[in-house]
């Protein structure tokens, strides 16, 4: 048992060299790509969307679901959320 435990510190150590990066880290990372995806499959936009595209998309998409067209709140939510995932992202990559 003792083995296992010194195997696995090593090996999360050996993540740390080489990734730079914690392995649960890496979890997260790919927690926020899968919520990324989900909000350019709502607006409809691919992953070399720009700041533009992207708003415009959420133009469109608020256009088709606000309640006063017959849409829902939910909706609407799901939508800013989604611009906001997506231009946050934005704001991180061109910072880096």
């Amino acid at each position: 048992m003792a083995k296992l435990i010194i195997f696995v510190m090593l090996a999360c150590l050996a993540c740390r060299v080489l990734l730079r990066r914690w392995p649960w880290e890496l979890w997260a990372i790919s927690e926020r790509s899968q919520a990324e995806a989900q909000a350019r499959a709502l607006l409809g936009v691919d992953r070399s969307a720009r700041r533009a595209a992207i708003i415009e998309a959420h133009r469109r998409l608020i256009a088709r679901v606000h309640p006063d067209r017959g849409g829902s709140n939910d909706a609407v939510h799901a939508a800013n959320a989604a611009r906001d995932l997506l231009l946050a992202r934005l704001e991180r990559t061109e910072t880096e």
